[in-house]
């Protein structure tokens, strides 16, 4: 059946399309002022000495790998309860990632598991060995990181899990690619880390079709990502010169353009997802389903996705299955990242290695949502929802 109603929408205003027209009508499609107006609202918005501007979260996650200086077999702690790109960054240089488990009520990494996991590998031995994947890890390997993931739009225990990162002497990189504009205590989520990254495919806060952006304070480690993203062309290099192995990760001036121009309306938008949240919120209130839940310490939600959880027992492709005979599409949110393929066969991960991880990607389901919604449209929603019963 044919959807009655969109999985996600952009919104986009008559000011970002001139602002791309802009660019159309000079010379200068990449590498130019809209690129530094971007990456200037960033620094703004977040508070942070340097925004590197990049052509995906992806990318920028990348780089943000390349500048913490992990080598192959490295060990990092990270989350499987994300999008793969999270771990894929990690085995691209490869690093191991180091799997724990995730709060239930957020869905966020367990803070507690990721300091007894640090503990324990750096203790070695047997105590190690638990935590490690089965396969996979080359002997004497070192825990050198901490990857941690927003989820949904809501920060991680961050200031739990910097301190972890202090106590052992951990790199820290902040997946903010889902959280743009959300607080941890009053803070800009994305700024806990040494690095962070926002991302803005058309799904998130704000888009730009395809891109992202690198905050940090690290001025060296700026001026390497800077480098990185230009096919590695350092400070003084010439077109033809190449002081690094880099990459072509820059992003283009119509992109930046739009990125702009949405940044100003960030606020705006958040609003407006933050109303569409709430208007699903008091219909769920009086269905089974288990709403996403706010954790205390976050003082600013920036909604990315709107995931709710079918009850234990209740099978989720058959919820989906009867919301698309009713032309509602939905999408389960997240199939756990240690059980992809590609990892069973590389590290040897088993069902049952993450059980919060496992449950959470069995029974989340993601509801259509975005910025330009309707209440009427949620309405349409919830009601196919509570005809599924």
């Amino acid at each position: 059946m044919k959807p009655v109603v969109p999985m996600s929408s952009p919104d986009i205003t008559e000011a970002e399309r001139q602002a791309v027209l802009s660019v159309l009508n000079t010379p200068n499609l990449s590498m130019g002022s809209w690129t530094d107006r971007f990456e200037a609202a960033f620094c703004e918005r977040t508070g942070s000495k340097h925004a590197i501007s990049v052509n995906s979260g992806t990318a920028g996650l990348h780089l943000c790998v390349r500048a913490a200086g992990w080598s192959p077999g490295d060990l990092v702690i990270t989350t499987s309860f994300s999008f793969v790109a999270s771990t894929n960054v990690l085995l691209f240089e490869n690093v191991i990632p180091v799997f724990v488990d995730v709060e239930e009520r957020s869905g966020n990494i367990d803070p507690g598991l990721v300091e007894q996991a640090a503990a324990d590998i750096t203790r070695g031995g047997a105590a190690a060995r638990r935590w490690l994947p089965r396969q996979g890890v080359p002997e004497g390997a070192k825990l050198r990181g901490l990857l941690a993931v927003d989820v949904f739009g809501q920060p991680a225990d961050l200031a739990a899990l910097r301190q972890t990162a202090d106590r052992y002497g951990l790199g820290f990189i902040e997946d903010s690619c889902e959280a743009l504009g959300a607080e941890y205590r009053g803070k800009s989520a994305g700024t806990f880390g040494d690095c962070g990254v926002f991302a803005f495919y058309p799904n998130k806060q704000i888009t730009t079709g395809e891109g992202g952006m690198i905050v940090t304070d690290d001025e060296r480690a700026a001026s390497f990502m800077r480098a990185l993203r230009n096919q590695g062309r350092a400070p003084g290099d010439t077109w033809l010169q190449h002081t690094y192995l880099g990459y072509n990760y820059r992003i283009d001036e119509m992109s930046a353009a739009l990125g702009t121009i949405q940044m100003s309306r960030l606020d705006e938008l958040i609003a407006k997802r933050q109303r569409v949240a709430d208007w699903y919120a008091q219909r769920l209130a009086k269905l089974p389903f288990e709403a996403p839940n706010v954790a205390a310490y976050t003082s600013k939600v920036s909604w990315f996705v709107y995931v709710i959880r079918v009850p234990k027992g209740m099978q989720r492709a058959r919820v989906a299955a009867a919301l698309a005979e009713r032309g509602i599409p939905v999408r389960p949110y997240f199939l756990p990242i240690h059980l992809q393929p590609y990892m069973v066969e590389r590290f040897g991960y088993r069902q049952g290695d993450l059980p919060v991880t496992e449950d959470l990607g069995e029974r989340g389901l993601a509801l259509p949502f975005s910025s330009v919604m309707t209440e009427e449209q949620v309405e349409t929603v919830c009601r196919a929802l509570a005809e599924t019963l």
